[in-house]
């Protein structure tokens, strides 16, 4: 009778598993767990997953991380709830949301927002938005790790590139990244902010 001793490919995908799924285990998110890096995931500090954003990820920090980035405004369950559902249903397959959770929080995210276009032979281009990573948890390279993450969901789904727009000061990270400066970034704000 023979014994047989797990691989360090078995280990690994079990490790994978987790890094990747985590929370809560039947809860669906905006994208499959397919597109997320095993390899990515199994690199984050133990306990910390990788994956989709949940609707239940209203109650575990998420817009608390978004404010180390920017303005989020005082956005109820509600308003959360009918904005993920929309990106969950007419938006499917144009919004990729990420987030790092440590177990008890999300303390990173990121978005890959998936572009169609006529050109380049009905091409398809990603957008990288909203990189943030909760103050106590930066120095942990988190930031980077989303990024590779929201770079292989690009090229599974079929992007032919992905474009950000960064500010001069965060310039080195991005290179540090794979990204190099291509171009101008320009704006037109309007008065009020709309929501649709």
């Amino acid at each position: 009778m023979s014994t047989s001793t797990p691989t360090v490919e078995s280990t690994a995908t079990t490790l994978d598993s987790t890094h990747i799924n985590g929370g809560e285990a039947g809860e669906a998110g905006l994208f499959t767990s397919d597109l997320v890096s095993p390899t990515i995931a199994a690199s984050l500090p133990e306990s910390y997953t990788l994956r989709s954003l949940r609707k239940s990820d209203y109650a575990r920090g998420f817009l608390d991380c978004l404010r180390v980035l920017t303005t989020v405004g005082d956005v109820t369950q509600e308003q959360w709830e009918e904005r993920y559902d929309w990106m969950n249903t007419q938006g499917k397959g144009g919004y990729y949301l990420l987030v790092v959770d440590d177990g008890n929080r999300i303390v990173g995210t990121g978005a890959l927002i998936v572009e169609r276009k006529f050109i380049h032979n009905l091409g398809i281009v990603g957008h990288i938005e909203d990189i943030a990573v909760a103050k106590d948890q930066q120095g942990k390279k988190l930031g980077l790790k989303i990024i590779q993450a929201l770079d292989f969901i690009a090229e599974k789904t079929g992007c032919y590139k992905s474009i950000l727009d960064c500010s001069e000061a965060n310039e080195g990270f991005y290179v540090k990244c794979g990204f190099k400066r291509a171009g101008l970034e320009m704006a037109h704000y309007y008065e009020a902010p709309k929501s649709i």
